[in-house]
């Protein structure tokens, strides 16, 4: 079990091609009736190609406000956002993004609304785009739903053809939002076992925000632990499970042990945003 304490710089990428993305020296502070709040701190981190990396930290931390950053919608006061070593801070249309809702179309079939990515950038209509959404609704157990509309499925089912809609659309990035906090508990633990399994299965680059440690461990690779307002990173978990993972990980004595670490992390920074 590797804990490494974060030193307020990226992580420096070992293979032969640059990061996925990479987060520089990011703080971001907003003015209100002439009160300034600091919302984030200095935050560097990193996501590999083909990487799933988590992000957890208390409430009002700054994650979202990251993302946002991120996908170019807020600006930051200081620090760069790259990806695959281009600086692009400030722009938008660089990753595809899945909210805490599910947020599809209600008027759109479920392939059409799948397909929403790929059809701002052009290409829905290719045959081939169609075929692999019939295929990847199918590997998601919404195989003969591809015509229905969002009402007539459930909230997993929803989140589901979410999930294949950020995943179909050609930014190689993906940033997910919490996507399963409104979930009930039976529900929650059947999508963390699918999105294990089409994720290892496709391999994008994934930034994913959770309150959930056993969620984080379960699916990451990295976890940056993020302080109370303003956020920053106080710890780089490095998680040694290999992979492929499956479930039964989380009864094993090492995994229990890092979950542990983990909860003592958040209690603590938790109770300090509180005091």
């Amino acid at each position: 079990m590797e804990l490494e304490k974060a030193d307020g710089g990226a992580r420096l990428y070992r293979g032969s091609l640059p990061p996925a993305l990479e987060v520089s020296g990011i703080s971001k502070s907003f003015k209100h009736r002439r009160r300034e709040t600091q919302v984030l701190d200095q935050v560097s981190l990193t996501v590999e190609p083909q990487e799933f990396v988590s992000i957890v930290g208390p409430s009002g931390c700054g994650k979202s406000t990251l993302f946002h950053i991120i996908g170019g919608l807020t600006l930051p006061d200081t620090g760069t956002v790259s990806m695959n070593g281009l600086a692009v801070t400030g722009q938008r249309g660089r990753i595809s993004y899945m909210p805490q809702q599910p947020a599809l179309f209600p008027w759109r079939s479920i392939e059409d609304n799948v397909l929403l990515g790929a059809e701002l950038e052009g290409g829905s209509q290719q045959p081939a785009l169609r075929k692999a959404a019939r295929h990847w609704l199918a590997k998601a157990g919404l195989g003969g739903f591809e015509r229905a509309y969002p009402h007539m499925l459930s909230g997993g089912m929803q989140q589901r053809a979410a999930f294949l809609r950020a995943m179909l659309a050609p930014q190689e990035l993906m940033l997910l939002d919490e996507p399963f906090s409104a979930l009930d508990a039976l529900t929650r633990e059947q999508m963390q076992r699918w999105l294990l399994e089409l994720w290892e299965e496709n391999r994008r680059s994934v930034l994913f925000i959770t309150h959930n440690i056993e969620e984080a461990l379960l699916l990451s690779s990295r976890i940056y632990v993020f302080s109370g307002r303003p956020g920053s990173v106080l710890h780089t978990v490095e998680v040694p499970f290999p992979r492929p993972r499956r479930e039964e990980i989380a009864d094993a004595p090492e995994f229990l042990q890092l979950k542990r670490q983990l909860s003592r992390w958040m209690r603590e920074e938790q109770e300090k945003s509180q005091s």
